[in-house]
């Protein structure tokens, strides 16, 4: 499983999680956007040369 999926699974289910929790509402779209958007910005937030240390290190896979 790439951790884009694993990514997508945890979203999914804090999402669920915070339906069942606090219903459909503010909290619900800031749990969404907490998962969904603080990984973005933070990726956005490198230089150039960060990002580019970031794609080797995925393409070449960790313990590789």
């Amino acid at each position: 499983m790439s951790p884009v999926q694993k990514y997508a699974i945890g979203a999914g289910a804090a999402v669920l999680l915070s339906l069942i929790f606090f219903g459909a509402g503010w909290i619900t779209l800031l749990v969404i956007l907490g998962v969904v958007a603080a990984p973005v910005v933070g990726y956005l937030m490198l230089d150039q040369s960060q990002r580019e240390r970031l794609r080797r290190v995925r393409k070449r896979g960790i313990g590789r």
